[in-house]
């Protein structure tokens, strides 16, 4: 599928649900519509809040607060899932004592670490760093260690009867065949570093997407917590989409990649 029809029906779909948004709230299709409103709000009142916000500039501080929260979330976990993953994969045994240790931390609900995280780190951006951390560092370590798992083993074997190193294996085989496990988990593990950001802005912050959409909600300002949650929508999307550039450079080396 061409880019130009991709994007033409991607832009299709986002119409037809606006469409469908409009006939909710504005006619009486499916009901009394200043009832939906209340519930829906609008699509002219949600633009008119995001309009508002950026005329304004007053979301700007927000937005910088919390790409400030998810990238630290992000870097972090993403390095330290990065090393322990190449580690643990490399080392079996050592994988196997750790295994049920590591698959129970990742079955900590998220939610009620979050409190835990303010009491340790207080109301500031750390304990939202921490708790996009959590969110991070699992879904990429368990990419890193499968895709080194993963190695082609004659390429492997190979490499080995040439002579190479562990940091020269390390650096022309293991990484490479982890390279697109690696980023596979990047695009699903920004979002993750948002929403764990938003999250904990949302428990008790003063600054930050989610203590503008708790604001809003406070006041049962349905068009302003739909225009916070668009807002965060596109700021992962524009986000993702410089991981895909990055992902392209990287990876191009693949079969089937290109350079577009």
């Amino acid at each position: 599928m061409s880019k130009p029809v991709l994007l033409a029906l991607q832009t299709l779909v986002a119409l037809v649900a606006i469409g469908f948004w409009w006939v909710l709230t504005n006619t009486t299709l499916f009901g009394d519509p200043a009832r939906i409103q209340f519930f829906f709000s609008t699509p002219g009142d949600v633009l008119a809040q995001v309009v508002r916000w950026f005329s304004t500039g007053t979301i700007w501080y927000h937005l910088w607060i919390t790409l400030l929260e998810a990238a630290l979330a992000f870097i972090l976990g993403t390095l330290a899932a990065l090393i322990l993953g190449f580690w643990l994969a490399r080392r079996p045994r050592l994988a196997a004592v750790f295994d049920p240790y590591i698959k129970g931390a990742n079955a900590l609900p998220r939610v009620v670490l979050a409190p835990i995280f303010t009491l340790w780190f207080g109301l500031g951006i750390w304990s939202k760093v921490a708790l996009g951390f959590t969110l991070v560092f699992f879904i990429v370590f368990f990419n890193v260690y499968q895709g080194v798992k993963e190695v082609n083993r004659t390429v492997l074997q190979n490499a080995r009867m040439l002579g190479m190193t562990e940091r020269q294996l390390l650096r022309h085989v293991y990484l490479p065949s982890a390279l697109s496990w690696v980023f596979s988990s990047l695009h699903v593990s920004i979002g993750f570093a948002v929403v764990g950001a938003v999250v904990g802005e949302y428990l008790g912050s003063s600054a930050g997407l989610g203590y503008l959409i708790a604001q809003a909600e406070g006041m049962f300002d349905i068009a302003g917590v739909f225009a916070g949650m668009f807002v965060l929508s596109a700021f992962v999307l524009v986000i993702d989409w410089l991981v895909t550039l990055a992902e392209r450079r990287l990876l191009i080396w693949q079969p089937g990649r290109d350079n577009h």
